[in-house]
């Protein structure tokens, strides 16, 4: 899945725009979600979907994928906000909060009103948050990104990090998915028992590979004179448009808008 993230930030439909106006849009509607009812998220996320899937012209069996992921965490701690419990003493604090609840011992387990309305909330709040993210991820390039930071005055040291931070998840994947399939050939996964000590084995190979190709990278750039600090070269072909940048601005305005009034009333 990474390798096919990075694979459509290099080949989608708005490569040409600037990663800047990119990523000022994302950041904006990113804010703005942060502070919004969950209408106006909503709103948020089907905005950012248009964005991803129809302008980039992202495969949206990916993108379904993508959020599905992150939906199936959200439902993971859905029912620790749900479910509540109290004691038989104390059932007339949740007189209006409960919906339906049960006796166990001396506790009422219940499904919580207010619980249900902070799961609607977080996940309004973390499906917009992801479209803005997704749209980011999607479109632009992970080393163009850390250059578009750099010239926002982010620190070199955290761009440097974090390029070799993404560098070496290739690394891990490649070596995790070399490792496996020898293992598969050679019966490695037929029994349970003999698949945990593979996996224990795959684990070890995967900390051992890491280290030496750390070594390899630290002598090569060394070998090349390195200064502390990560050049990536890229041949600025995009350029900034009038027209997706007033769509924006105009869209920012109306969500502006509809959450004021959302506000009054």
């Amino acid at each position: 899945m990474t390798l096919q993230i990075d694979a459509l930030a290099y080949t989608n439909r708005l490569r040409w725009l600037a990663p800047e106006q990119k990523l000022l849009f994302a950041i904006a509607l990113l804010i703005l979600t942060a502070f919004v009812h969950p209408p106006i998220q909503i709103l948020i996320a089907i905005w950012m979907t248009t964005w991803t899937v129809i302008y980039a012209r992202i495969p949206l069996k990916i993108y379904l994928k993508l959020v599905y992921i992150a939906t199936f965490f959200w439902l993971t701690s859905l029912l620790a906000l749900v479910i509540n419990g109290i004691h038989l003493d104390h059932l007339k604090i949740i007189e209006n909060d409960a919906i339906i609840g049960l006796n166990i011992g001396s506790y009422y387990i219940y499904i919580s009103n207010q619980g249900i309305e902070q799961g609607w909330t977080i996940f309004t709040r973390a499906i917009a948050s992801l479209a803005c993210l997704y749209f980011i991820m999607l479109t632009i390039p992970f080393t163009e990104l850390l250059q578009t930071l750099r010239r926002f005055g982010f620190p070199v040291l955290l761009t440097d990090i974090l390029l070799l931070m993404y560098r070496f998840i290739f690394v891990l994947l490649n070596t995790a998915s070399e490792v496996w399939i020898a293992q598969q050939s050679r019966g490695g996964y037929c029994t349970f028992r003999i698949g945990i000590k593979s996996l224990s084995l795959l684990i070890g190979q995967l900390l051992k590979r890491t280290l030496e190709n750390y070594r390899q990278v630290s002598l090569s750039l060394a070998s090349r004179g390195f200064n502390g600090e990560f050049k990536v070269w890229h041949p600025h072909r995009y350029h900034l448009s009038k027209r997706y940048a007033i769509e924006a601005i105009i869209g920012y305005l109306i969500l502006l808008g509809l959450e004021l009034k959302i506000s009054l009333t």
